[in-house]
């Protein structure tokens, strides 16, 4: 009777102290693998490092999607029992950069579109299109002769605008010259103290065109399944601060799965002119001049899936 009960148990102990030692092995052999695929990954991202050294040109492109959609039918506990809303943002962010030895160009894309809805499908008048709330737009294009490798003579051309609604009401030209200095191949700093400002806009009583200084920070990384970007844009005018205006974007995508990921993109932007606009067409309007308009902190953001080009 004791040998039918001690064999059984030996022989499950020695199941378990073996499937322990394989679990052990399986461990062990995961981290030398492990290892291995580091080692392997530093001397790609090594080579990688040199090839974006080499002169020539480099693209590339990424963006984020938010959205949903919703529809109600007769859900009594909220106030409109009855509606269908939706809301979609995409955001894209591109460049195409040349990059030589004695000279650079560099150009970049930004445009962020939003649209939402609501539609109360117990009014028959009620509005059941998507309408646009986000409305961003930025090309830009900066030319740089090397005095150094990290100082140059540039020239920048900036354009901003929105798509969706009012197409060049406003929209701002920033030409100019000056200086770049580019510590690193990711930041690049844009000190252009001779630079005019020209602002397109059917509204000529607030809009105005002045001269100034530009000053632009750029930050544009990759680091393994992560991309992000830091733009910070300022034109401070000569003439008056009032026709002063800076703006701060910055965009994040981490990727999951092959080209899919998920992103966040957020902006900050100050500009009295366009908060004067805005005042002046309230009924009745909340301000009579910059003197007097509330000229809060403009702000935005997207989240959702993004997808990386």
């Amino acid at each position: 009777m004791i040998k039918k009960f001690i064999l059984p148990t030996l022989f499950m102990f020695a199941i378990t102290f073996g499937y322990a030692q394989t679990k052990e092995e399986l461990q062990t052999q995961k981290a030398e693998k492990q290892a291995e695929a580091d080692k392997f990954q530093s001397e790609a991202d090594a080579i990688q490092a040199q090839i974006d050294a080499l002169p020539g040109w480099r693209t590339g492109a990424f963006g984020v999607i938010g959205g949903s959609l919703s529809n109600f039918n007769n859900w009594y506990a909220q106030g409109t029992p009855n509606n269908s809303s939706g809301n979609i943002g995409i955001n894209f962010n591109a460049f195409a950069n040349k990059i030589e030895d004695s000279y650079f160009w560099r150009n970049s894309l930004t445009a962020n579109l939003a649209w939402v809805k609501f539609d109360n499908e117990d009014i028959s008048t009620d509005d059941d299109s998507f309408k646009p709330t986000t409305d961003v737009f930025n090309l830009s294009s900066l030319y740089g002769q090397r005095l150094s490798d990290k100082w140059a003579v540039s020239g920048l051309m900036e354009y901003r605008t929105t798509i969706l609604n009012n197409f060049n009401d406003p929209g701002y030209l920033d030409v100019g010259v000056g200086g770049t200095w580019t510590p690193t191949d990711n930041l690049i700093v844009v000190i252009h103290p001779l630079n005019y400002n020209f602002v397109f806009a059917d509204n000529d009583a607030v809009f105005e065109s002045s001269a100034g200084a530009k000053i632009v920070a750029d930050y544009t990384r990759q680091i393994g399944a992560i991309a992000f970007k830091s733009n910070f844009s300022t034109f401070q005018s000569y003439k008056s601060s009032d026709l002063s205006n800076f703006t701060w974007t910055n965009s994040f995508s981490y990727t999951l799965w092959k080209m899919i990921g998920v992103g966040f993109d957020f902006a900050l932007r100050s500009n009295k002119q366009e908060a004067l606009s805005y005042a002046l067409a309230q009924s009745p309007p909340t301000a009579t001049g910059f003197d007097d308009v509330d000229n809060k902190l403009q702000t935005y953001y997207t989240i959702g899936l993004s997808y990386a080009f």
